[in-house]
């Protein structure tokens, strides 16, 4: 246990009720954002390049997407050891929680009939999908395995993030599409429409994050001095 600690990133906490609150808050937004990839899936309009990657490894082995999903978390994982990247809690549920969810959402899920419903449903899984992402980053329990490779190579090698990210997407589409994965539509409008959702929800998990740490600061500092809050 003192081991595995010690490989983990630290947790800033203000408490049992904030650590419990962030990782409650963590999970959430994981199993949100495999619901939303279980939406693109289904939309069949193409997928994110890391989903083409899962989706093409799962063509040709006896798995489903979500365990491909893992699988391809843990390969990349792999790639943080020569990179001496720290994993946090939230990189270790981020790895084990959204395949699970993803297959969750596909069997509850059916497909839709009509063009206008994959559109819809293409629309619906990214917006989710942003939130999602906001919702499990605001309580900054460690990166994504994808986010820690990314960040790990800008440090490594200097480069410009968005060229690195460009790399590593670029080489899982590429891989993913040599395997069968699904390239559409959907593909390049989940490149450029992901980020700028993001840039809109993130901020706004994060102001709701910074208040509730501020007012438990308050609270602790209160109970410290027996001086009872306004």
């Amino acid at each position: 246990m003192h081991r595995l600690r010690r490989l983990l990133l630290p947790i800033d906490s203000l408490g049992g009720a904030d650590t419990t609150a962030r990782v409650a808050q963590l999970m959430l937004g994981l199993v949100l954002y495999g619901i939303a990839l279980a939406l693109l899936v289904r939309a069949d309009l193409g997928v994110g390049p890391w989903d083409v990657l899962s989706l093409g490894i799962a063509n040709h082995l006896p798995m489903s997407y979500g365990t491909a999903t893992i699988v391809v978390s843990g390969l990349v994982l792999l790639l943080w050891i020569p990179l001496r990247q720290r994993p946090g809690i939230g990189t270790l549920l981020n790895a084990v929680l959204v395949g699970p969810a993803a297959d969750l959402g596909l069997w509850l899920i059916p497909q839709p009939d009509a063009l206008w419903g994959q559109i819809v449903m293409l629309i619906g899984s990214i917006v989710l999908l942003s939130i999602a992402t906001g919702i499990y980053i605001a309580p900054q329990l460690g990166p994504g395995p994808r986010d820690g490779l990314m960040t790990g190579l800008v440090r490594i090698t200097g480069w410009r993030i968005w060229i690195v990210r460009t790399l590593i997407e670029g080489t899982a589409l590429l891989i993913g599409w040599l395997l069968g994965g699904p390239v559409g539509v959907g593909t390049v409008i989940f490149a450029f429409g992901v980020g700028p959702l993001i840039g809109v929800f993130l901020p706004y998990f994060e102001r709701r994050r910074a208040a509730t740490a501020s007012r438990l600061r308050a609270r602790r500092l209160a109970a410290s001095t027996g001086v009872e809050e306004p």
